[in-house]
């Protein structure tokens, strides 16, 4: 009898081949899923020839210069002022803002490449600058500002972007207006550019598009061969650390070890962003406890910039191929969920799974990751829960209506059902609209030696440094030359 069921039992496989893995939930080959992933990423990370490196640069003189003449408008600007430059734009998930509000626009049919550049517009750096984020009266990760005890100059600078709060016959005028600064800034933008229109130089590339879009101010730039969309948000940036987030600072974290504290806590932000009212307050027609013209959202992109260097790069890749595939499910309708969410679940990822495994270079390893990404965010919708990673007392989807959710969730599940096609789909996309130049210039095109070596230059910085954020500061001397900062190299 053992013979006999000996002879019936199952081989196992040839030594030295491994059985194909497959998904369950869609029977799709694993390996063919993490080669589709590799793909998309080849596709959507192609490296800058030495004309658009040149004209990425062209473009980024030309924003800076337009913030100097902002400035020159009533010197409300910090003129020793520090930027964050951010690639991808706002609608790329880069800041936690409601995608709603920030309007249309198609990479390919409206622009080629994409950034973020985050404005201060107060610098409240200095230690003995005393500050009060004032968190009474807002839901958690947001906060009210005011300037009551700032210095008489600033005071006087933006009194006219103050709101007050009535207290029995008084009214106190100190509370920085998130919506009061983004119309003041938006206008100061729109008037430096029109300027600059009227003033052209050879070379210098051309503002296409200026437009308000809700915190947001888009410029669409045409430098050379390619369309350079800028998005302009107002802030205000401060040094250290929240005390509301120290908790955070007392968990494990991925990134243990791998950076320090003291760059993970180097500064914040206020952006000009407010609570989103919740669904039993849009079932009644009201915005809730939400006040637009005194509520800030904080944000921490300093530390993002940082913590993207921990990611495995297994799991960076999946990312990259789960945003591709959800951003076309997340545009229609727009209901409150945007790629930052998915962001913030790639990093509670990190924590909670061995690196071990995400930096796995097993075949099939980013197309499981890609697949747990998707689940991991179906889950969160389900349950209307996708804690902040920095403030996880904050809830970023406690807004959503069961109809929204739902909605989304079946959207997921079919892109779940089937990520081969889905993938296929964002490559072909990819191919379309996500081309960059590629080769030298054609005979008998030239340009200064010196332009040349520019692009060089900052094509090595680009290549060198993917992914990363720029601090740009700008000369009190001469607001026109940037400088710019890559962690902690100056060029």
């Amino acid at each position: 009898m053992a013979s006999l069921i000996n002879a019936v039992a199952q081989r196992p496989s040839p030594p030295g081949k491994m059985a194909a893995e497959f998904d369950f939930r869609s029977g799709a080959n694993m390996e063919h899923v993490c080669e589709l992933v590799l793909d998309l990423v080849q596709f959507e990370q192609r490296e800058f020839d030495d004309q658009t490196a040149l004209e990425v640069h062209t473009a980024k003189d030309f924003i800076f210069s337009m913030l100097g003449v902002v400035q020159k408008i009533d010197q409300r600007l910090p003129i020793a002022n520090e930027y964050l430059l951010l690639s991808g734009g706002t609608r790329d998930g880069v800041l936690d803002l409601s995608p709603d509000s920030l309007g249309d626009y198609a990479k390919g049919a409206d622009y080629d490449l994409d950034f973020t550049l985050l404005v201060p517009a107060l610098k409240l750096h200095d230690r003995n600058q005393p500050v009060t984020l004032d968190m009474r009266h807002s839901t958690p990760c947001h906060s009210w500002l005011s300037l009551r005890l700032c210095d008489r100059a600033t005071l006087s600078r933006w009194q006219s972007c103050c709101k007050g709060v009535q207290d029995g016959d008084q009214s106190d005028g100190y509370y920085f207006s998130p919506t009061l600064v983004v119309d003041w800034f938006s206008g100061a933008v729109l008037k430096a550019v029109n300027e600059l229109r009227r003033n052209p130089q050879r070379g210098t590339p051309v503002p296409e598009r200026v437009e308000r879009n809700g915190p947001v101010t888009t410029l669409i730039l045409t430098a050379g061969t390619s369309r350079i969309l800028y998005d302009l948000v107002p802030v205000v940036s401060f040094r250290g650390w929240p005390a509301v987030a120290q908790g955070w600072l007392m968990e494990n974290h991925f990134w243990d070890g791998k950076i320090t504290e003291e760059e993970v806590i180097s500064g914040f932000y206020l952006l000009p962003c407010c609570s989103p009212p919740s669904s039993t307050d849009l079932l009644v027609g009201i915005n809730g406890g939400s006040q637009p013209d005194k509520e800030w959202r904080l944000a921490f992109s300093r530390s993002e910039v940082q913590l993207k260097k921990c990611i495995p790069l297994p799991l960076a890749h999946a990312f990259q191929a789960a945003k591709a595939i959800i951003s076309k499910l997340l545009a229609r309708p727009k209901a409150g969920v945007s790629p930052y969410h998915l962001r913030t679940l790639m990093f509670w990822a990190c924590d909670r799974l061995p690196s071990t495994y995400l930096s796995s270079k097993e075949s099939s390893v980013q197309g499981g990751l890609l697949l747990g990404l998707l689940d991991d965010l179906a889950h969160a919708l389900l349950n209307k829960s996708c804690p902040n990673y920095f403030l996880p007392q904050c809830n970023m989807f406690e807004h959503l209506s069961d109809t929204t959710v739902l909605l989304l969730a079946r959207k997921l599940a079919c892109v779940r059902s089937d990520p081969v096609e889905h993938l296929r789909t964002a490559i072909e996309q990819a191919k379309v609209t996500g081309h960059l130049k590629n080769g030298p210039m054609s005979a008998g095109s030239s340009r200064p030696a010196e332009d040349d070596r520019l692009a060089k230059r900052l094509q090595q910085l680009v290549t060198e440094n993917p992914g990363k954020s720029i601090s740009v500061f700008l000369n009190p001397e001469d607001v026109s030359r940037p400088h710019f900062r890559i962690d902690d190299k100056f060029y």
